[in-house]
């Protein structure tokens, strides 16, 4: 079975760009099987590029979002641009002293992250729901040519600077950008979230970045078998 307008749910921008290659039906939502004719397996691990847009994301922010948080289950950052992989798989991202952003785990289709977004409206007082499904588009990067590959487009250093659960708000090829460097010393891997409407011209600027490093688009299958995010 293969992707097409009417069976895909057009949460991501990028459908268009997927249409007509084969699916992957994982914890109900849908996503590009692969991406790439050759070995996906080794495009993870040189340079890849794939989009996890129909994932869940959502963000919370006020004085007493940390409180709120904490009341789900979530372990919260110490300090603003960190982050925490949680024991049940979703990062939370702390952007400033009091907003934070839910990025949810391909393990379960993000449902944790939704259910809490469905449910925002019972917060309370001084919580304020941020939603980001559709205002920024959420991609994801691979491999060891990142650190290059980032030189080239906007000057981050993945060294010490930028850490494993380390968070950056800076620009990606002339756009905004949020960064978090999710990786280990297994398997490099950024996450990126940017404005939903740049979407096209991001994911072009990237493949062709990438085209320089030997990598290419990736389907989600080959990052559930690597167990990312």
């Amino acid at each position: 079975m293969t992707l097409n307008p009417v069976e895909f749910d057009e949460r991501s921008p990028l459908v268009e760009l997927q249409l007509d290659t084969p699916v992957l039906q994982h914890q109900g939502r849908i996503f590009a099987e692969r991406l790439s004719a050759g070995d996906e397996a080794a495009l993870l691990r040189r340079g890849g590029l794939a989009d996890l847009s129909n994932l869940p994301r959502f963000g919370l922010r006020g004085p007493t979002a940390g409180d709120q948080l904490r009341a789900q289950g979530y372990v919260l950052p110490e300090r603003p641009n960190q982050a925490l992989r949680q024991a049940t798989g979703e990062w939370l991202l702390r952007l400033s002293p009091s907003e934070y952003l839910l990025l949810g785990a391909l393990g379960d289709g993000g449902a944790r992250v939704a259910a809490l977004e469905a449910a925002a409206a019972e917060l309370g007082p001084g919580c304020y729901p941020l939603p980001r499904q559709d205002s920024h588009a959420w991609l994801i990067l691979t491999g060891s040519q990142l650190p290059a590959l980032f030189a080239k487009l906007c000057g981050v250093d993945l060294g010490k600077p930028f850490a494993v659960g380390q968070v950056v708000q800076t620009s990606v090829a002339r756009l905004n950008a949020i960064l978090l460097n999710a990786g280990d010393g297994t398997l490099p891997h950024v996450h990126l979230l940017c404005d939903r409407a740049s979407a096209h011209y991001l994911w072009h600027v990237l493949l062709d970045a990438l085209e320089e490093f030997d990598g290419g688009a990736l389907g989600v299958a080959v990052l559930l078998k690597a167990g990312i995010p």
